[in-house]
């Protein structure tokens, strides 16, 4: 068995959150999500109101992020999961930490969905084109061209700064999919990118990740 660090959104451990965690589960992965807002008072944050969520993730910093991801790391070598055993996928803000993870910590694999912060820093990390030399890990990134936060640009020079590194990395672009598209139930949800994407994910698990985990069979 192995196991994968899920990093929320800019809204908190949502519902949304723990299905993800719950359907990584039913993979056969050991999932968890650290709550990075439990400075703040670990809120779960509206979609429609970015007033409430900016004083949350203002407040963050890379230390106390990457202390977070660190204990989440530190549950799952408890559970025997070795770190080469030991992925890490993140959406939105989490995206960015998911990457930003591969960078600093010894894990097997990491996801991007959707992470921002490529061209400029974000959490006190340097932004993502900085820190592209510094990938330790197997990275998969997930971008739709129709998300108004992250230029299509910005995503072709990430793809290419990690093109030819030593680990092995992958950028794929959704024409029809927006900020937000595997986020079912929502107005952001692109059930073809979404489906696709998950699969890509799990199958980068299975393939970059020492396990026997077995994939699930679709949504």
């Amino acid at each position: 068995m192995g196991g994968v660090v899920v990093i929320q959104e800019a809204f908190g451990v949502t519902d949304h959150i723990e299905d993800v965690c719950d359907r990584i589960a039913a993979a056969g992965w050991l999932a968890v999500a650290p709550h990075l807002f439990w400075r703040t008072g670990d809120p779960i944050l509206p979609y429609d109101d970015f007033s409430q969520v900016a004083p949350h993730t203002g407040a963050l910093e890379a230390k106390d992020i990457l202390a977070d991801v660190d204990a989440a790391l530190s549950y799952l070598a408890g559970a025997r999961i070795p770190a080469d055993s030991a992925g890490v996928v993140g959406f939105c803000l989490g995206g960015t930490i998911a990457f930003a993870v591969a960078t600093r910590r010894a894990v097997g694999a990491a996801v991007t969905f959707y992470g921002g912060g490529v061209a400029k820093g974000r959490f006190g990390f340097p932004s993502m084109l900085d820190m592209a030399p510094g990938l330790r890990a197997p990275w998969l990134g997930l971008y739709g061209d129709r998300d108004r936060s992250i230029p299509v640009e910005d995503v072709e020079r990430l793809a290419a700064a990690t093109a030819d590194l030593d680990v092995p990395t992958e950028v794929v672009r959704y024409p029809d999919a927006g900020h937000g598209f595997n986020r079912d139930g929502g107005d952001s949800y692109v059930e073809a990118a979404a489906t696709d994407g998950w699969m890509r994910m799990l199958d980068w698990f299975a393939d970059n990740l020492t396990t026997g985990a077995v994939e699930s069979p679709g949504l």
